[in-house]
């Protein structure tokens, strides 16, 4: 199998980041905004090519992760609260703009990927660590972001720091924030343990 068969759906996926990138990059509402928003998606696809060739991910895995990625792009062009997201707040009667949770959602997808690195490289033995470390996993790293948010808002520019922390006048956001990661995380692995049942059964036979 060559290189483009093998990784053709990742190369889409990253295809198509690239594109919404770059439309993403051309005028966006406060630059520096947009490089505290994408420095963080930067990071993780960078991440992701590198480790490519020394573990390839499921296609289900690359397409969960891109998700997290691409909507943080789109949220770093407009700022998070001035996503238009309008039809799904009036739909629902929200009183806030919801953008931001659905990404911090996303990232939650990530506990997929990382319970298939666990489960592949037989680096756990046990399907509860399968089950809870990568939960645990994407709850501490979105408690670390809500602190580099934190500290952001108070050391930027007032506007920007506003802008990223995107609380829009909650004052528990931050808590709902891990939340939304967390019930995200608890999503994906439950898809992960219905598609990998039998897979998991062997854990501790080899």
């Amino acid at each position: 199998m060559n290189f483009y068969n093998q990784y053709k759906i990742p190369l889409l996926l990253l295809a198509i980041y690239l594109i919404v990138f770059t439309l993403a990059a051309i005028n966006p509402y406060d630059r520096a905004v947009w490089w505290a928003e994408n420095i963080p998606s930067l990071i993780v696809v960078a991440a992701l090519v590198l480790l490519a060739p020394r573990f390839r991910f499921s296609d289900t895995s690359y397409a969960l992760m891109s998700v997290f990625i691409i909507l943080h792009t789109i949220g770093g062009h407009y700022t998070f609260e001035r996503v238009p997201f309008d039809w799904v707040t009036e739909l629902f009667g929200f009183e806030r703009n919801h953008f931001d949770r659905l990404a911090h959602f996303s990232v939650g997808f990530y506990a997929y990927a990382i319970a298939e690195l666990l489960m592949t490289k037989r680096l756990v033995r046990s399907r509860w660590l399968i089950a809870l470390f990568p939960v645990f996993a994407i709850v501490t790293v979105a408690g670390v972001y809500e602190i580099f948010e934190w500290q952001y808002a108070i050391s930027a520019d007032a506007d920007a720091g506003l802008a990223v922390l995107g609380s829009q006048g909650d004052t528990w956001d931050a808590q709902k924030d891990i939340l939304a990661d967390t019930l995200g995380a608890i999503l994906v692995m439950s898809l992960f343990f219905y598609q990998h049942r039998q897979e998991l059964t062997t854990l501790g036979k080899h």
